[in-house]
C-alpha cells in the first residue's frame, strides 16, 4: 500500500441488523474504504459522526427516535458524502435537495453497491484535486480549464453530463472532464435541441441516444436513468 494512500472513512446507520450486515459484506472487497462503525439508531450514529468525522455515511431513513431525514439535515454540512439506503422512494427528491450523493432502494444488492462505490470514488477524487475547474461555453465548443491546462471540446463529442453534488462530469468517448459548474449552468446555456435533461442528475446529447426505454436511455453503452419528472419530455423524442 502506498504511503499516499488515504482511505475513505465511513460509518453506516440503520436499525436493521440485516441491512447493516449487507453493507458490511458488500463493502469488504474495497480496501480503500475504512469501516469506522455500524450503528443501529440515529442518536448513536450522530454521536459517532461527531467523534469520528467520517467522509461518508450510509444512512437509513425510517428509524426510531430520530429518523434519517432529520439526521441528514443536522449533518449535511459536516459530512462530505451521504448515501441514503432505504425502502422509501418517496424521500428521494428531498434527499437530493439535501445533497445526498446517492439514493439506494432496498434490498441492497452487490451490483448496486458497486455502482455507488464507483460514484463515491469519482466524487472523492474530484474533491482531492487542488485545481479549480472552469468551463466556458461557446457556440459549438466547450473550453475546459484544468489547472493551468485548457482543453477545447466539441459539443458534438459529449455523450452526457452528470451532476455530482458541487461538480458536473462531462462524459465523452475518449475522456471524462470535471467542472465546478452546476448541471443547471449547462442546461441554461446548451441548445435544448441538442441536449435534454432526463433526470435530476443527468442530461444527454440527443444525437448520442441509441435506445429509448421507459425508465432509462442507452447512450454509447451507458445506461442513463430517466426521472419521473422528465418522462413526458423523453417520450416525445424521436431518434
Amino acid at each position: 500500500m502506498s504511503s499516499a494512500f488515504i482511505p475513505i472513512r465511513y460509518i453506516a446507520i440503520d436499525d436493521s441488523p440485516l441491512d447493516l450486515l449487507a453493507i458490511e459484506e458488500y463493502m469488504r472487497p474495497y480496501p480503500f474504504f475504512l469501516n469506522c462503525g455500524y450503528f443501529s439508531n440515529a442518536l448513536e450514529g450522530y454521536g459517532a459522526q461527531q467523534y469520528v468525522k467520517p467522509d461518508l455515511i450510509f444512512l437509513d431513513i425510517e428509524m426510531p427516535e430520530i429518523n434519517g431525514m432529520d439526521l441528514l439535515r443536522k449533518v449535511r454540512n459536516e459530512v462530505p458524502m451521504i448515501v441514503v439506503v432505504t425502502s422509501h422512494p418517496e424521500f428521494a427528491l428531498e434527499g437530493f435537495e439535501l445533497s445526498v450523493l446517492d439514493y439506494i432502494l432496498k434490498p441492497l444488492t452487490e451490483s448496486r453497491m458497486k455502482d455507488t462505490v464507483r460514484r463515491v470514488q469519482e466524487y472523492w477524487a474530484m474533491k482531492q484535486k487542488a485545481e479549480a475547474y472552469e468551463v466556458l461555453l461557446e457556440e459549438d465548443t466547450l473550453v475546459i480549464k484544468e489547472g493551468y491546462n485548457q482543453v477545447k471540446l466539441a459539443q458534438s463529442d459529449i455523450i452526457y453530463i452528470e451532476a455530482m453534488q458541487d461538480y458536473t462530469k462531462i462524459v465523452t468517448a475518449k475522456k471524462n472532464y470535471v467542472t465546478l459548474s452546476s448541471i443547471t449552468f449547462f442546461m441554461e446555456r446548451l441548445s435544448p435541441e441538442r441536449f435534454l435533461r432526463v433526470h435530476r442528475s443527468y442530461a444527454v446529447a440527443v444525437s448520442q441516444i441509441q435506445e429509448l426505454r421507459q425508465t432509462e436511455i442507452i447512450c454509447q453503452n451507458a445506461s442513463i436513468p430517466v426521472g419521473k419528472t422528465y418522462r413526458s419530455s423523453v417520450s416525445r423524442l424521436k431518434i
